[in-house]
C-alpha cells in the first residue's frame, strides 16, 4: 500500500513539473522561442545519469568489500547492473534533448562542445560495463570484474561530467551555479528545476528497484530451469520466456 502510494505521489509529481515548465516558469532571456524549457528535462535527466552510475559504483563498493555475508551476494551486482542500465537509458535521453537544443540555439544537432563530448564519453565508459559482463562466462568472475570497473566509475564519472566540460571554452550556457557562486536563473525556473531534478532522480530510484527485483526473478527462473550461469542477459531472457511459455501451456 505504501509502495502504491509513494508511486502515485511520484508521478503527481512529475505531472506537477511539466505544468511548471510550461505554463509556471518564464522563458530564459536570450533563448530561441520556447527552447528554454527543454532544459526543465535535460538538466535533471543528465543529473539522474550521473545518480544512476554513482549507484551503480556504490552496490559495487558493497560487493567487494561489504563484509563476509554481503560481499558476494548476487543483489549487490544486480543492483549495480541496473544502475548502470538505467544510467545509459537517461544519458541517451539527456544528450538526444541536448541535441535538441542545440539545433534550435546553434543551427546544427551536433558541435562537439565539451558538454557534448563529456556526456557521450561517460556513456561510452559505462557501456563498456555491460560489454565486459557478456564477454565472461563464470558468474563469479563476472560479478567480481564488472564490480571493479563501476567502482573505477566513482572516480571517472564525476571527472566525465563535472571537470572535462570545464577545461577548455563551451558554447554551453553557464550552469545554475556560475563560476563566481552565484545563481543566475529567474526565481520560478530554478524552483522548476529544482522539482524536475528531485522528481527525475526519484523516478531513477524507483525504476532501480522495479529493474533490480526483476533481474532477481530472472535469476531464481535460470536456477529453476538449471541455468549455470546466472545474471546472463540472454539466458535470463530465455529462461523467463520459457517459463511464460510453460505456463501458457499448461493452462490450455
Amino acid at each position: 500500500m505504501k509502495r502504491t502510494a509513494a508511486t502515485w505521489f511520484l508521478w503527481l509529481w512529475i505531472a506537477a513539473v511539466i505544468v511548471g515548465a510550461f505554463l509556471y516558469a518564464p522563458l530564459a532571456a536570450k533563448f530561441i522561442g520556447q527552447s528554454s524549457r527543454i532544459l526543465f528535462f535535460h538538466v535533471p535527466m543528465a543529473w539522474a545519469s550521473f545518480v544512476a552510475f554513482l549507484t551503480a559504483g556504490v552496490w559495487s563498493l558493497l560487493y567487494l568489500f561489504g563484509g563476509k555475508r554481503q560481499a558476494r551476494q548476487p543483489r549487490c551486482d544486480r543492483a549495480a547492473r541496473a544502475a548502470i542500465e538505467l544510467g545509459l537509458l537517461f544519458g541517451v535521453l539527456a544528450t538526444i534533448t541536448g541535441a535538441i537544443w542545440a539545433r534550435i540555439m546553434w543551427g546544427s544537432w551536433w558541435n562537439w562542445d565539451p558538454r557534448q563530448t563529456s556526456i557521450v564519453m561517460a556513456l561510452v565508459f559505462n557501456g563498456a560495463y555491460l560489454a565486459l559482463r557478456d564477454s565472461v562466462e563464470d558468474a563469479e568472475k563476472r560479478a567480481r570484474l564488472a564490480a571493479a570497473y563501476a567502482t573505477l566509475g566513482l572516480v571517472v564519472t564525476p571527472f566525465f561530467f563535472f571537470v572535462v566540460p570545464r577545461i577548455t571554452f563551451s558554447l554551453h550556457p553557464e550552469p545554475v551555479i556560475n563560476a563566481s557562486g552565484q545563481r543566475d536563473m529567474e526565481t520560478r525556473m530554478f524552483q522548476v528545476l529544482l522539482a524536475s531534478g528531485a522528481g527525475f532522480t526519484a523516478l531513477f530510484f524507483w525504476l532501480h528497484d522495479l529493474r533490480t527485483r526483476l533481474l532477481a526473478l530472472a535469476d531464481r527462473v535460470l536456477e529453476a530451469h538449471g541455468a549455470s550461469a546466472p545474471g546472463d542477459a540472454g539466458a535470463a531472457g530465455a529462461a523467463v520466456g520459457a517459463a511464460a511459455a510453460s505456463a501458457r501451456t499448461s493452462t490450455q
